[in-house]
């Protein structure tokens, strides 16, 4: 089933939990996901961006995840992320999408929370919801790169983004960088309690690939209710194909079998870590 609204990521908030939010780019991944969402019945998101769609094209992706997400037995949002473009974001939305991410992180702050604002107020009236991002999340969002933690959400800038662009999800750079990175990453704890604390709205952890399950698990329980997954589904991706072009040679059918099994695996791993089943 298709979910609307913010009802799930309140939920989750409250529940102490966190939604996982995967990466799709092509119908093996839109399969995974959802076999692993009906596996573990829990809800999840599907995400795209601008780089999703180079190969397969916007309306296609986007049709092939909404039937999915309707199809499947458990309630799943399907969500565009990174936009940095208005333009895309309102296509997003006749598309059918349910929730938009507006990512003005690299602006001036008072750029940034005007154009926020105005997104907020284009998916609202089309009851999309809007998850907006403040401070600095380096790396490739599509890619694993060596990068370093940089600016941090303050605490009380965050608060006031929140309250003056209605935005119903708050993205916030909290030690962590998309990808992964040599370098052990793990989330500052103490500073997302005090962003927590001073915002009412959901928080969202990008870049959450190769945390350890522990530190994830008590950045959910300190406050963020729904997390990014990108690269570990990539990496499914990839090994489980090569292993399969090794053993099967053409056999197409065969390689996306694997390359499906491989990465529902994973997505189970991961939504079960942030629905607190972490080992």
């Amino acid at each position: 089933m298709l979910a609307r609204g913010t009802d799930l990521l309140k939920y989750e908030q409250a529940a102490g939990t966190a939604v996982a939010a995967f990466t799709v780019y092509t119908l093996e991944s839109i399969r995974a996901v959802v076999d692993a969402a009906e596996a573990t019945a829990r809800p999840v998101l599907m995400s795209s961006g601008s780089s999703s769609y180079r190969v397969t094209g916007a309306p296609e992706l986007a049709a092939a995840a909404l039937a999915a997400a309707e199809r499947a037995s458990v309630p799943i949002g399907v969500h565009l992320d990174h936009c940095t473009d208005e333009t895309e974001i309102a296509r997003a939305i006749r598309l059918g999408y349910t929730s938009v991410m507006f990512d003005g992180s690299a602006l001036p702050y008072a750029e940034n929370l005007e154009r926020t604002k105005a997104v907020v107020a284009l998916a609202h009236a089309e009851g999309v919801w809007v998850e907006g991002e403040l401070g600095a999340l380096p790396g490739d969002e599509d890619a694993s790169t060596d990068a370093s933690a940089v600016e941090l959400t303050d605490p009380a800038q965050a608060a006031d983004f929140a309250a003056r662009t209605g935005v119903d999800a708050l993205a916030v750079a909290v030690g962590t960088v998309h990808g992964f990175s040599a370098t052990p990453m793990y989330v500052d704890l103490p500073r997302l309690a005090a962003i927590a604390a001073c915002t009412e709205i959901p928080l969202v952890l990008h870049g959450a690939s190769g945390l350890p399950d522990a530190n994830l698990a008590a950045a959910v329980r300190t406050g963020i209710a729904k997390v990014n997954v990108n690269a570990e589904l990539r990496k499914a991706h990839r090994e489980a194909m090569e292993h399969a072009l090794a053993e099967q040679g053409d056999d197409l059918l065969r390689i996306q079998r694997a390359a499906v099994a491989a990465m529902t695996i994973t997505a189970a791993e991961k939504i079960g870590v942030l629905s607190g089943k972490e080992n």
